[in-house]
């Protein structure tokens, strides 16, 4: 009796520990659009699986809600490109520690008509100025992501408000970047995008890059695991599998190798 009740118990345990495994098979990491939207983590994810084994199933969003979908608990890391909300995420105690990954820019893009004449400046500051002066269309994606928080950082710098033209000169979208670089192709406007995205866009109509190279267009990502003291299903020892994969040397060299028509998209800084 005593002996089947050890052998039923070393086969309860053998399955339990294979279901822990199992569970630690995969993680799902909340990731802002433009790393998807680019084809990076496409191109960089089955490195990491290959290597490890573990499977990375992506939720692309702006930045505000994949915070939010974290803070739920819908997550097991967090990567995305607002570093004032993911700093106040860890110190709300959501998350573990903050890491930086990699970094590209912003850059103004609008028609090449340029009704703004704002082409071939350098200061955001002064074309979102000239562009409100002139009224003419500007799309913002108007959701809370990293690009959308970045705009309105900017428009505040100019001590302007754009919501207050909602629905005339200034469009607020409430999508993600392709979508809005779609709106802003199809009606001339002015738009902020990240330049991986605006590499990766084929529907360009007759945009171009106007303004860049204002270090206030810096665009820096970072990657958190979700803590597991306050979500306890969080897939903590695999999730930082994964971070310490992106911030060391194989991830940041795959990073770094990612180009598009000869145009590296992302670079690497992990300290």
């Amino acid at each position: 009796m005593i002996r089947g009740f050890i052998g039923a118990l070393s086969v309860t345990l053998g399955l339990m520990a294979g279901t822990a495994s199992a569970e630690e098979a995969f993680i799902v990491v909340q990731s802002t659009t433009s790393t998807q939207n680019s084809g990076l983590l496409d191109y960089i994810l089955p490195g990491f699986e290959a290597e490890t084994g573990i499977d990375v199933r992506v939720v692309a969003v702006g930045t505000g809600q994949a915070i939010r979908n974290a803070v739920n608990g819908d997550g097991d890391v967090l990567l995305v490109h607002s570093k004032a909300a993911e700093e106040q995420f860890v110190a709300d105690g959501w998350g573990v520690e903050r890491f930086d990954v990699m970094y590209n820019d912003f850059v103004l893009v609008g028609p090449q008509s340029d009704p703004a004449g704002v082409k071939g400046g350098s200061d955001i500051v002064a074309a979102l100025t000239a562009v409100a002066g002139s009224e003419v269309p500007f799309a913002s994606r108007g959701d809370d992501s990293g690009t959308h928080k970045a705009e309105m950082r900017h428009w505040n710098a100019a001590g302007i408000d754009p919501t207050g033209a909602s629905g005339t000169w200034y469009r607020e979208t409430g999508s993600g970047m392709g979508a809005t670089l779609n709106v802003a192709s199809g009606m001339g406007a002015y738009v902020l995008t990240d330049r991986a995205t605006w590499l990766s866009f084929g529907n360009r109509g007759d945009l171009e890059v106007l303004v860049e190279g204002d270090p206030r267009l810096f665009n820096q990502y970072g990657v958190i695991l979700v803590n597991p003291e306050k979500h306890t299903g969080v897939r903590a020892a695999a999730g930082q599998r994964f971070i310490d994969w992106l911030t060391g040397p194989d991830g940041q060299a795959a990073i770094e190798s990612y180009m598009l028509d000869g145009q590296q998209l992302f670079f690497p800084n992990a300290k």
